[in-house]
């Protein structure tokens, strides 16, 4: 699977990055922890990745709770 497979979130503080995690597993949606990319000028050295399938659910989930997040790249960037 190539990176377009995927879905980056960046966060502002390791502890929104941590509650993400935790918001995306209680709700059952797979995400894993790894570094932030370089070049998001994120604050926080953490990010979640989730198969795209799942990005749409995961950013619901994420602004529902209250969590603070980017995605990476940002939409405007993955257009051709």
């Amino acid at each position: 699977m190539g990176a377009s497979d995927y879905g980056t979130f960046v966060f502002d503080t390791t502890s929104a990055a941590l509650w993400a995690e935790e918001v995306a597993e209680e709700a059952g949606i797979p995400v894993e922890v790894v570094p932030a990319p370089a070049d998001s000028e994120a604050t926080c050295d953490l990010a979640l990745v989730t198969r795209e399938a799942d990005v749409a659910v995961l950013e619901a989930v994420l602004s529902a709770a209250g969590v603070h997040f980017r995605r990476w790249p940002p939409a405007a960037a993955l257009r051709p």
